[in-house]
């Protein structure tokens, strides 16, 4: 397998994705721990057993000292591109992106890890929060209904790719878990806002909605999912997450 510079599609701290002939290869770090990337792949296997059409996980090799993950490639634009590109068909795209979700929602894959606890141990490592902080985020935690619907755990449209005719594919399901839905669409919400507020209100509106959820609800997993997205350590988003783990009343 030939990996080219030409080829590349996306390049970040960690990983260099390229297009190869009919697939996608991630390509990791040698720093990134290998446990990591053949639990990437299991997920992705674990998430096309449910019966969602996504692109298929075809192996995990070892590629000039670098483990990669090879998975089919699906022609196509992400919805992030067609959202940007003709605003005035927004509503339509974040009605699709909602469906979707909501598709996703209403699978259940019995051996993906747990939400809270996967919450529960992101929690525990924020040594940048206080143990009174951390207590009281658990306490809410804890006080959660536990749900065991299939959520993607970073769904947002950059991770929507929609073909030619119109079919959309979900990618990348290394953060996969099973859990309550309604914490699934607060992550989704804090994606969106840390770009774009009105989009994000859009989406809301529009989950809450479709999914006969309370907006206050989805708001209460808010501090909770903002402490998740702080240990994946972007300096860029530290003060916004830290805001919504801050202002927040605990009850």
């Amino acid at each position: 397998m030939k990996l080219e510079e030409k080829n590349i599609i996306v390049k970040r701290r960690y990983k260099t994705v390229y297009k190869c002939d009919d697939s996608v290869v991630k390509v990791f770090a040698q720093t990134h721990p290998k446990a990591d990337i053949f639990n990437e792949a299991l997920l992705t296997a674990r998430i096309e057993e449910t019966g969602l059409d996504i692109p298929k996980v075809k192996g995990v090799n070892l590629l000039e000292g670098k483990w990669a993950i090879e998975i089919e490639y699906r022609e196509g634009k992400t919805l992030e591109e067609m959202m940007q590109s003709d605003r005035s068909n927004l509503d339509k795209y974040m009605s699709d992106f909602v469906d979707l979700q909501l598709q996703v929602h209403s699978m259940t894959s019995p051996l993906l890890t747990g939400m809270k606890d996967k919450l529960t141990r992101q929690i525990n490592s924020l040594k940048i929060l206080d143990a009174t902080t951390r207590y009281e985020l658990l306490s809410r935690l804890e006080s959660m209904p536990k749900h065991k619907k299939v959520c993607h755990g970073d769904f947002n449209p950059s991770n929507v790719i929609v073909s030619e005719n119109g079919k959309m594919s979900v990618i990348d399901w290394s953060h996969a878990t099973q859990g309550n839905a309604s914490a699934d669409a607060a992550m989704t919400y804090l994606l969106f806002a840390l770009k774009d507020q009105e989009m994000a209100d859009l989406y809301l509106n529009m989950f809450c909605r479709k999914s006969d959820t309370a907006r206050q609800y989805v708001q209460q997993w808010l501090p909770i999912v903002a402490a998740a997205q702080l240990t994946k350590d972007n300096e860029l988003e530290k003060e916004f997450l830290m805001r919504w783990i801050d202002v927040i009343d605990y009850q």
